[in-house]
């Protein structure tokens, strides 16, 4: 068994890709081998700005052997008198086996070949050159005169099976031993005297001397075959990997810290520990965190500071241009109010970090002379003042501007509070709709994005606006991105589903539907926002409704709007089966509960789904199940709707069955009406015996018709209670 040592050295990935790319990498590395038929024990991926790289553990030095089975022509054709045919000659020259070899099972010929694994040696080279050019990126780009793309130019690759190279190449670029160091760090020479008396510190004998001997001669070996190559390479700080195995010792010995995750909880931990000192705590971010760990090789955390003056901001307004534009942590006091400290981490040691803490305290303190001139040039107008500058904003193209939007958003908000008897206080409502928008011209948004809703919110409260307007202001933006918080009020949930829908409607009046994996106005992630805001807030709401109204706020013509209609509610209903499937909750549950395309109540559906997920693992679900289908299959059968005579009874078991589905009727009504489906699910147990009595003593399809017609009328009412929650004749068990 021996390590696998793959290392792709570039110029600075951009940090957002890394996660992603480090991922591909680790499924195709294992991916390739599998299918090569290369015995290893794990893989793992290592990354830092300047390297991807993937190490196979317990990798076997031989091809697993295989059997390899081909099917060929039927018996018949291949023999005639126990003697192989042309056929049979064919087939066994084609597969490379003696006609004698061939064998027969169930009628046909077969070819049966056992192959030896080869040398993991030989595939190697191939298997790299593999994975290398299968990488997939959201962005490629050439360089120098070669057609090869990749996310940046290839600088160096390091291919070692234990200690010997692997041959690879791509764009001129050869691989061999040789990786990178750190770009600036070096050992000082102190360093190195250190070095070389914790080496000889524990030298008692002979053999121990000439051990420290060997490995201070192969540091210094290595040392200077690295600045040979360096110098060949034109390049800096080349650093040998004698093996597999030594590679992150090697790299670590150069102010590389490959492995991610101890990086991650390297900063994590100097971030905290550095906040602590300066009397608070830190702020960090996941996704920060995440950005900065592939910013750096060798982190290392320092403390910053600004004046107290622009601690009178919003806190928003200081976090974000430290968290967006310069990648700082904040640092927070007990109570939650903000430092004027911040935490940035570099990419080296420790050395004259007071000298990079002041050229961050320049830029910072430039960015926040900007907020403050942004915010005291806002303060000069309200919200409501700037309703008139939303005129000239654009909204979409033939759809007016930011103004009437705004004017659309109070009527789509007073027609969702209408379609759900909302508890709200009509006047908030319209006013937090009306001014939601208005942040949007302010200069604090127009320079900092991020802040819209933000601004508004702060701005409302300066206002004097009430509290719920200033809160809904906010809230309507959410959700913002998958896992956000969702609006907590009624106002910020009613004028954030009015702002989606008005989106969507628009969108999809000008024929810009999402396509593929094309979604420029981020259709989806609004109509994912709308779905959760709904089954949070547990709304139940008409959709077909809803978008007729808004589609007519938008003065689309009516015999459109029926069309339009109908596409955006099977838009949201797609969305919603996504999402339920993605949740865990089984496929054939969910085409269950969807099967009645009628249904445009997303609570409602999402409601069904997850009882009945629960009910089909339950021991009553199979019986139910299969009654159920049996009903339905018969209810095909119905030509004309008709009503229940009792009269036409002439077993039992069809008054038994009929008395039982009237009670059943008659609490499912109550239950329905109260979301109760556990309930009604309850009721179609209760129904499985008189069913199967039913269908023991009575022949449904009778000779006569009336009496006929009345079985299926029967049955049809009792389709009624089992298909209560979902079609059950499309679980699978």
């Amino acid at each position: 068994m021996e390590k696998l040592l793959f290392e792709i050295g570039t110029e600075e990935i951009p940090a957002k890709h890394m996660p992603a790319l480090l991922a591909q990498l680790k499924d195709l590395a294992e991916k390739k081998m599998t299918e090569l038929r290369i015995p290893f024990e794990s893989v793992r991926v290592l990354g830092t700005p300047r390297r991807m790289t993937f190490i196979a553990e317990g990798v076997a030095e031989a091809q697993a052997d295989s059997v390899v089975e081909a099917k060929g022509p039927s018996a018949q054709i291949a023999f005639k008198d126990g003697e192989p045919t042309k056929a049979a000659l064919g087939f066994a020259r084609g597969q490379g086996v003696d006609p004698s070899e061939l064998i027969v099972r169930d009628n046909y010929v077969y070819a049966v070949k056992h192959l030896v694994g080869q040398s993991v040696d030989e595939l190697l080279p191939g298997l790299l050159d593999d994975i290398l050019k299968s990488l997939s990126f959201p962005n490629n780009m050439r360089w120098a005169d070669h057609e090869f793309k990749f996310i940046r130019p290839i600088r160096w690759l390091v291919a070692l099976f234990g200690d010997k190279i692997i041959p690879v190449s791509v764009n001129g670029v050869q691989s061999g031993k040789y990786s990178r160091g750190h770009r600036f760090l070096r050992k000082t020479a102190a360093e190195e005297v250190e070095y070389l008396k914790s080496a000889t510190a524990n030298v008692n004998d002979a053999e121990s001397a000439f051990s420290a001997v060997k490995g201070i001669f192969n540091r210094a070996v290595s040392k200077a075959k690295g600045v040979v190559e360096s110098a060949v390479e034109g390049t800096y700080n080349v650093v040998e990997i004698p093996c597999a195995d030594a590679y992150e010792e090697v790299l670590m010995d150069n102010f590389v810290m490959v492995d991610q995750d101890a990086r991650r909880e390297l900063i994590r931990s100097q971030v905290t520990e550095l906040a602590i000192e300066e009397g608070g705590y830190a702020e960090i971010n996941e996704d920060l965190l995440e950005e900065v760990n592939y910013l750096v090789e060798w982190p290392t955390a320092l403390c910053g500071k600004f004046e107290e003056k622009f601690l009178a901001l919003p806190k928003e307004c200081i976090i974000t241009p430290m968290r967006e534009h310069q990648r700082y942590f904040p640092v927070m006091n007990g109570e939650g109010g903000l430092l004027n400290k911040f935490i940035t981490v570099r990419n080296g040691g420790k050395e004259h970090l007071e000298i990079v803490a002041h050229g961050n305290e320049r830029v910072l303190r430039a960015r926040l002379s900007d907020a403050e001139f942004f915010f005291k040039e806002d303060r000069k107008l309200t919200l409501e003042d700037r309703l008139e500058k939303l005129k000239t904003v654009s909204f979409q193209e033939g759809l007016g501007n930011m103004n009437d939007k705004s004017q659309r958003l109070v009527q789509g908000a007073n027609i969702l509070s209408f379609a759900l008897n909302a508890n709200v206080d009509k006047d908030k409502l319209e006013r937090a709709a009306l001014l939601c928008k208005a942040d949007l011209v302010a200069g604090m948004v127009v320079e900092f994005t991020e802040l819209q809703g933000v601004m508004g919110r702060e701005y409302a409260k300066l206002d004097g606006e009430a509290p719920e307007v200033a809160t809904g202001i906010y809230e309507h933006y959410l959700p913002r991105f998958a896992g956000d918080a969702l609006p907590s009020t009624d106002i910020g949930r009613l004028v954030g589903i009015a702002d989606k829908l008005d989106n969507i409607a628009a969108t999809f009046s000008r024929g810009l539907a999402p396509t593929g994996s094309q979604d420029p106005y981020a259709l989806r992630r609004q109509a994912l926002g709308v779905i959760n805001i709904i089954i949070d807030a547990n709304y139940h709401l008409p959709m077909l409704k809803i978008l007729q109204g808004f589609l007519f706020l938008l003065n689309i013509p009516q015999e459109k709007a029926g069309k339009l209609m109908l596409q955006i509610n099977e838009f949201f209903r797609q969305r919603l089966k996504n999402m339920m499937i993605d949740q865990g909750i089984r496929y054939d549950v969910v085409d269950a509960v969807m099967a009645e395309e009628k249904n445009d109540d997303i609570a409602d559906l999402y409601k069904r789904a997850n009882v009945l997920n629960e009910f089909v693992t339950t021991p009553e679900a199979p019986a139910l199940i299969q009654a159920a289908t049996r009903v339905a299959n018969l209810c095909k059968k119905i030509e004309n709707e008709t009503a229940i005579n009792t009269n036409l009874f002439a077993a039992p078991a069809e008054t038994e069955l009929y008395n039982a589905v009237q009670t059943a009727t008659q609490e499912s009504i109550s239950l329905g009406a109260q979301y109760g489906y556990e309930g009604i699910l309850a009721l179609g147990v209760k129904l499985v015996d008189p069913i199967n009595k039913f269908f023991d003593e009575v022949m449904v399809m009778d000779k006569d018709e009336n009496v006929k017609n009345n079985r299926l009328a029967l049955l049809a009412a009792v389709k009624d209670i089992t298909n209560g929650v979902g079609d059950l004749g499309l679980i699978v068990m």
